[in-house]
């Protein structure tokens, strides 16, 4: 490819997956070649591979006689995943605080300040969570259960982070709540593990789990008010 169908091909790809992330393209909604075409300005060739791409993702689907649409927000997947996060997450929390070491509150330390220090929003784009910002929580959380020495435990509490990194960042633009205070969500978690504190810990991570699925269900929930309504 030549390098200027190349760098037209990673804007559109930037492009759609800003759209997104940030809730311009809702979950759900159909992705038709020539709306999008004239959307982005773009072939039909370099849509494809954009949409591809965000397949591999799991941004996108493509369906059978359907073609390509945004990854539906199913409320019961969201249940359950919460569910499966709570009481996998809290397991290895606890066998962390009890399991973890010097090394590794050191290490959960610098990796909340650089979370703390971290943009939380993206100053281009302020629906959507910074990239940076991103990279640096998904640190923080893997951190704090990393004290776990049971690796297959660990795994399992991994796989069901990246299953809801989608809905999390789905949180932000489809279910701002401006009074929620994440930052002194994560303190107050770093503040009970340093404390050894298991029962808190456990509410504090609880609760921090909880509540991105409380915001999007509200919303899904308002949503199909609307519809009813119209």
């Amino acid at each position: 490819m030549a390098a200027g169908s190349s760098t037209r091909g990673e804007a559109v790809f930037g492009a759609l997956r800003s759209d997104i992330l940030a809730g311009r393209l809702t979950p759900g909604a159909r992705l038709p070649f020539a709306d999008l075409c004239a959307r982005y300005g773009a072939s039909t060739g370099v849509l494809r591979e954009g949409l591809s791409r965000l397949v591999e993702q799991g941004l996108v689907r493509l369906e059978p006689q359907q073609g390509y649409r945004v990854t539906p927000l199913s409320e019961q997947d969201l249940v359950d995943l919460t569910e499966a996060r709570v009481q996998i997450e809290t397991l290895v929390l606890s066998a962390a605080i009890a399991e973890g070491d010097l090394a590794w509150e050191s290490r959960l330390t610098a990796l909340h300040h650089t979370l703390s220090k971290t943009p939380q929003v993206d100053q281009a784009d302020p629906a959507r969570f910074s990239e940076a910002w991103t990279r640096a929580h998904a640190d923080y959380h893997a951190a704090v259960l990393s004290g776990c020495g049971n690796a297959r435990l660990r795994g399992l509490a991994d796989g069901l982070r990246a299953s809801a990194e989608l809905y999390r960042q789905w949180s932000r633009p489809l279910g701002q709540d401006h009074h929620r205070d994440i930052a002194g969500e994560h303190r107050a978690l770093l503040d009970a593990v340093l404390a050894r504190d298991t029962d808190t810990a456990l509410a504090v991570l609880t609760a921090h789990i909880q509540h991105t699925s409380a915001v999007l269900l509200d919303h899904t929930t308002t949503e199909d008010d609307k519809r009813v309504a119209g």
